[in-house]
């Protein structure tokens, strides 16, 4: 079904993803801060749920913004920008802590946003009025067994396709560069 470099984001962003999905609850519309590996996937997973994936990008990184399309999401827009319609819940991949009351302010009331990034800087001041708004939930690095059942029930449920980027494992410096800089679109794969 998938090569090794094709099944690599399942095994990690896609797990780790699938973790944060399943903290959003159940919500129709879904807002995805940071498009990469892991919001690949969960646009995927979700938009084959039947719902509504809305995808916030870095300002100006229009490659990304064609990517979200790509896969699945009904909008794409900067981060900073308010989507077309009120979110239910938001997963936050990027590990940029200011979009974490940016995205409480875009979710209705009682709505979830989840950080699901590996690591995070710090959260800043959320004013009360924000924070009335949503509740904040963190994902810990360790997906656990149930994720590894989610993400393989959700790769039989419908066609899922990783994007990916080879890398030879001497290149890996090359690899993180190109990620920073948003030369990428989906995951990189290092190959020993």
């Amino acid at each position: 079904m998938y090569d090794d470099h094709h099944a690599v984001p399942l095994l990690c962003a896609g797990l780790i993803g699938y973790r944060a999905y399943r903290m959003a609850g159940p919500g129709r519309r879904l807002g995805n801060y940071g498009f990469g590996a892991a919001a690949q996937v969960i646009t995927q997973v979700a938009t084959h749920q039947g719902r509504e994936v809305y995808a916030f990008v870095a300002p100006g990184d229009d490659q990304a913004l064609r990517f979200a399309r790509e896969v699945g999401a009904v909008w794409a827009g900067p981060s900073n920008e308010p989507p077309p319609v009120p979110l239910e819940s938001a997963l936050i991949f990027a590990p940029v802590s200011h979009l974490v009351p940016e995205a409480l302010s875009r979710v209705t009331p009682g709505g979830i946003v989840v950080c699901a990034g590996i690591h995070m800087s710090d959260i800043p001041f959320v004013p009360l009025s924000v924070a009335v708004g949503g509740t904040d939930r963190s994902v810990g690095g360790q997906p656990d067994a149930c994720g590894c059942r989610g993400v393989s029930d959700a790769c039989r449920g419908g066609p899922l396709h990783t994007h990916v980027h080879v890398y030879p494992l001497a290149d890996a410096n090359l690899a993180l560069s190109d990620l920073r800089a948003g030369r990428l679109s989906g995951a990189a794969v290092l190959v020993p």
